[in-house]
């Protein structure tokens, strides 16, 4: 199982996702279940080299956050149009 380290972010909007994206890192969701969705700053080298292997898409993964384990799938990723570039994550409770 793959796992995840991720940080509680606070701050929302076009511009905060920006300056995240500057700093290497990019915006994300977590959400189902019933559950109020938390949002997400992930490391952007660490989710784009994960996202190369088909694990990552089939199987579950520990997403780790403020010490709490959560059993996730990747529900969807937007890509940037011709840079190898990740905008956003979304993930699903499992």
């Amino acid at each position: 199982m793959l796992k995840i380290n991720a940080i509680k972010r606070i701050k929302k909007g076009k511009s905060y996702s920006r300056k995240l994206r500057m700093q290497k890192k990019f915006p994300g969701i977590l959400y189902g279940m019933n559950k109020i969705p938390v949002f997400l700053e992930l490391d952007h080298n660490l989710i784009f080299n994960l996202q190369k292997k088909i694990e990552f898409y089939k199987e579950n993964i520990c997403l780790i956050i403020e010490e709490k384990k959560h059993i996730v799938k990747v529900q969807s990723i937007q890509r940037h149009a011709f840079k190898l570039k990740l905008l956003h994550i979304d993930f699903l409770y499992n």
